[in-house]
């Protein structure tokens, strides 16, 4: 991949949606991974303003720990970048307090998880309203487009996506070329919606490399029989996550009612 040129085109386009938008910048919630990582530099690199913003709920030290050690290199690098850090965590625990008690408390626990990405997604699009900033998404093209891997309506939830057509090894690559600090380089990818260091690669039972592998077997028309051992496992998890969350990849199905029944 030609880093510096696609770092180019991603910046110019960022720029230039921005502008023709009428807004005055970018607002990411910064959460010490990789893929945040590289989109809050690539938004700073517009010369835009950008409001980052670190979204604690319950969360694994280390992850915070990341993203503010993030935010201060851009702002040391880029003097268009601000932040600002929203404790989440009361606003949970409240949410919770006020939801009605259910017997399956596992159950209860997986949709939990979801709503820390939809309460931070409320709070980005407060900021954006707040400074008129559009909310920088960042999903990358296997978590968008593969596996379905974020919250409808959370993560999920954003004004533009500018790393969405890049596989994860490729933000790697980007990430690298840019100087984004080695740690967050070195952490296994997360969601951090459980307060704890379980990883992408514990949840969905493949890595990125893997998944990134299945992608282009099915983009090529393969099936679970041309494969042996780890490959067709690997495999049949991609099309199981492809097709269970189809929902999420395609628009809002919508009943068209017929002319002459109106």
């Amino acid at each position: 991949m030609q880093s510096e040129k696609v770092v180019n085109h991603i910046v110019n386009w960022l720029k230039e949606y921005a502008i023709n938008a009428k807004v005055n910048g970018f607002v990411i919630g910064v959460s010490g991974g990789i893929d945040s990582a590289l989109t809050s530099t690539l938004c700073a690199k517009t010369g835009l303003n950008v409001l980052c913003i670190e979204m604690p709920i319950h969360q694994a030290q280390s992850q915070v720990t990341r993203a503010l050690a993030h935010i201060d290199w851009l702002k040391q690098n880029f003097e268009n970048v601000s932040m600002t850090t929203v404790n989440l965590t009361p606003v949970f625990d409240s949410l919770i307090a006020a939801l009605p008690k259910v017997k399956d408390e596992e159950e209860r626990f997986m949709s939990l998880a979801n709503t820390r990405a939809r309460l931070r997604m409320t709070t980005l699009y407060y900021f954006a309203a707040l400074h008129k900033y559009l909310v920088a998404g960042t999903g990358n093209k296997v978590e968008d487009f593969g596996v379905g891997f974020y919250t409808k309506y959370g993560d999920g939830g954003v004004d533009l996506s500018p790393i969405a057509d890049l596989l994860k090894t490729e933000v790697y690559e980007l990430a690298s070329h840019l100087g984004i600090h080695q740690d967050i380089m070195e952490a296994p990818p997360t969601d951090g919606l459980w307060g704890d260091d379980r990883t992408d690669e514990d949840q969905i039972g493949a890595s990125y490399p893997e998944l990134e592998w299945a992608m282009q077997m099915k983009d090529e028309g393969k099936t679970s029989n041309d494969f042996k051992e780890r490959q067709k496992q690997v495999f049949q998890i991609y099309l199981k996550l492809n097709s269970a969350n189809k929902h999420k990849m395609l628009p809002i199905p919508v009943c068209i009612i017929p002319k002459n029944l109106k």
